[in-house]
């Protein structure tokens, strides 16, 4: 194995490419204690010591040094270590790792999503957002289900009147110009034309 590239990345940290392939990313001083340098052939020995012992302890490190700040989905916290340039087995061994004590759960970050946000987010626009973070939509779904314990169409009516209150909005005196910007707006948000135009027909005296 023929260690073809040594890049820097920061001032401290490196990335070794072997065979003309991404290997892995280590620092400067691990470089001098074993021995890497571009061109040469690195050890088997060192290159198992390397990839079993050195980066998958330092993954799973990084791992729990990144959730004591946040809690993270298994797709962010992947997202994370890949940036980190570990190799997708060690990364994989990590998540395998801190999920094994609970400290990811996509299903209890998702059920705690939906508990915080049911006030001011429509379904759609917590469906959407979990998406984005990676939740997997049969876990998004079971959550949505778990999370009834309103009449979520009124929950979302209730939502619009408050945007329309935000927005001072009053759609008994706005123009079909006014009525569909702000149509527009609430659907953007996530809440379904059905609901919006039942809203926007009641007789709303608080706005």
């Amino acid at each position: 194995m023929t260690v073809t590239e040594i890049k820097e990345i920061t001032k401290s940290r490196v990335k070794v490419a072997i065979d003309g392939e991404p290997a892995f990313v280590v620092y400067k001083g691990e470089l001098r204690a074993y021995g890497i340098k571009e061109g040469q052939e690195i050890k088997e020995e060192d290159y198992q010591t390397i990839l079993t012992q050195v980066l998958p302890k330092r993954a799973k490190i990084r791992a729990l040094n990144l959730l004591k700040s946040r809690a993270y989905t298994s797709f962010q916290l992947e997202e994370k270590l890949t940036m980190g340039g570990y190799p997708r087995e060690i990364i994989l061994e990590a998540l395998s790792y801190v999920e094994s004590f609970g400290y990811i759960n996509d299903s209890q970050y998702a059920a705690d999503f939906i508990e915080y946000n049911k006030e001011k987010k429509s379904r759609n626009r917590m469906s959407m957002d979990l998406r984005k973070k990676g939740i997997p939509d049969v876990v998004i779904r079971e959550a949505m289900e778990n999370a009834e314990g309103t009449d979520s169409e009124e929950l979302e009516k209730t939502q619009i009147i408050r945007w329309m209150e935000k927005k001072r909005f009053t759609p008994h005196t706005a123009t079909l110009q006014e009525k569909n910007k702000m149509t527009a707006f609430l659907f953007r948000k996530g809440y379904s034309i059905d609901t919006i135009r039942n809203v926007l027909s009641l007789d709303i005296t608080s706005i």
